[in-house]
Formats: C-alpha cells, sequence, structure tokens
C-alpha cells in the first residue's frame, strides 16, 4: 500500500520542478577541493622540484698514494723477518732476509711507506719475482686519509664535481656512529683492471673482488675534517666512533649524484 501511494506522488509531480536540485553533497565537494589541491602540488613539483639519486660502491680508505708490492729480487729462503706489519719505514729499509747459494740478500723497501702485509714466513721458499710485503706510500704520520670508490663504469659521466658522499665503514657500527663524510676530489675516466687495482692497494684479492661485475672507474674521495672528534673527521653524529681511523679499512662510498628534475622522467 506503501509503494502505489509513492507511485501515485510521482505520477502528480513526473518532473518534480517544486523541488531544489542537489548538485552534490558536503562531503562531495570536500574530496573535490583536495584533489584539486593535490593536483596542484604534483604539478609545480614536477615543474620546480628535483629528485636525488645515489650510486653505491666498494671503497677503502688509503693515504691517496696508493701501494706496491714488494717482491723478492732473489730465489731462496726466508732466513729472517726484519721488520713489523703495521711500521713506518723510510725508503731503503730492510723488511726480510733470503738466503741463497751465493750468500744472504736483504730485501728492502723501495719507497718510504707503511708495512700493511707480509706475505711469507720464515723458513719459506721464495722464487724470484715472488711478492713478500705490500707497502702503503706514506711518508708523514698527519697525511691525511681519502677514499678510494671503486664505481661502475656506467655510473662515471653522472658523477658531479664535488659531489656528497656517505660512507659506511665495516669496522665503525652505522647505528652507533654513523657514517663518515666527504666530497669528490678527482673521477678517472679509465676503466681499472684487477691488476691495476691490485697494484694501487699491493692487495689482489681487492683487485679481484672490486672488478667481479666488470672493470669500474676509480673516484677518489676527499674526508671532511672535523676537529672535535678523536677521528680527525667529520661524521653525520655529532662524536663519530672514539678512536682515530687506519688505511686500507674497507667501506661502502654512497655517492649523490645531480639532481635531476622528475618532469624529464615523465616526458616521452
Amino acid at each position: 500500500m506503501q509503494f502505489r501511494q509513492q507511485a501515485l506522488a510521482k505520477l502528480q509531480s513526473p518532473e518534480e520542478l517544486d523541488l531544489p536540485v542537489r548538485l552534490a553533497r558536503p562531503q562531495g565537494w570536500l574530496v573535490l577541493a583536495v584533489t584539486v589541491v593535490a593536483l596542484a602540488a604534483a604539478s609545480v613539483w614536477a615543474v620546480t622540484g628535483t629528485v636525488s639519486a645515489t650510486v653505491s660502491a666498494p671503497a677503502v680508505l688509503t693515504h691517496g698514494q696508493g701501494s706496491y708490492v714488494l717482491q723478492s729480487p732473489v730465489a731462496g729462503q726466508v732466513t729472517e723477518i726484519v721488520a713489523e706489519e703495521g711500521a713506518r719505514l723510510p725508503a731503503g729499509s730492510p723488511v726480510l732476509k733470503v738466503r741463497t747459494a751465493d750468500g744472504e740478500t736483504v730485501v728492502r723497501t723501495l719507497a718510504a711507506g707503511r708495512l700493511t702485509a707480509l706475505a711469507v714466513s720464515i723458513g719459506q721458499i721464495v722464487t724470484t719475482g715472488a711478492n713478500v710485503a705490500a707497502v702503503e706510500k706514506v711518508a708523514d704520520a698527519d697525511d691525511p686519509l681519502y677514499a678510494t670508490v671503486y664505481v661502475p663504469a656506467r655510473s662515471a659521466a653522472s658523477l658531479p664535481a664535488d659531489a656528497a658522499v656517505d660512507l659506511t665503514l665495516q669496522t665503525v657500527p652505522a647505528e652507533r656512529y654513523g657514517v663518515l663524510r666527504g666530497h669528490v676530489k678527482s673521477v678517472d675516466r679509465t676503466p681499472q683492471s684487477a691488476q691495476r687495482i691490485a697494484a694501487f692497494l699491493g692487495d689482489s684479492q681487492l683487485g679481484e673482488q672490486f672488478t667481479e661485475d666488470g672493470r669500474p672507474v676509480a673516484v677518489t674521495v676527499r674526508l671532511d675534517t672535523a676537529a672535535g672528534t678523536d677521528s680527525g673527521y667529520r661524521w653525520s653524529t655529532a662524536d663519530g666512533p672514539p678512536h682515530a681511523l687506519t688505511s686500507m679499512t674497507l667501506a661502502t662510498g654512497s655517492i649523490r649524484l645531480a639532481d635531476q628534475r622528475p618532469v624529464d622522467w615523465l616526458l616521452p
């Protein structure tokens, strides 16, 4: 009965001209306004805003001049290790002695530096040209540290000058002490072979490790200094780790690329 009355009422006023027209509910107007504001903000950001991208790659701390591999000039048996790992030695310093059929030969450093690794032990037989030690070229204890980041060659062209770099050191917990700050000093655009990296770092294993995915380019990073930290360098935290940094520390470098406008990504 109720439905019949409604049907009869509709027949009496089929066009309902006497009723006000409702274009939209208040909730609809609110949604429309929010949508318009969001689209306007997105359009402005797409034209004037920028997007920052980074490239991450393996890195190692050095004193900038690299290292060299010390080789035995003769074949024979190692009879004595004269120098200790970590010692800083002037050029021509004795490192070890090798006994040959003609007598005993002293193997000496070629240039001043720090003895970073010994590859032989007493009693070991070595051949002529065998690698016996690695020496990092550093003449003074106050020589600053640098970081060498081995970036994939395809990313080298997009590296801006003086780009900001964050270094996560393997020996420093980042969640507690943060990351080490630096800036790009120079970019060697020539792809590095495993042999060249090994010669610079004095470590053949690192040469193979850094070239597993192809030949990278070497990016030298200048570390930002800070007088108020124990390490002497600037960190993302106030103090950084409570100790000095040492060369040949492995790290991961994150280099900030040039800012790009998002509208360039949207246009074909």
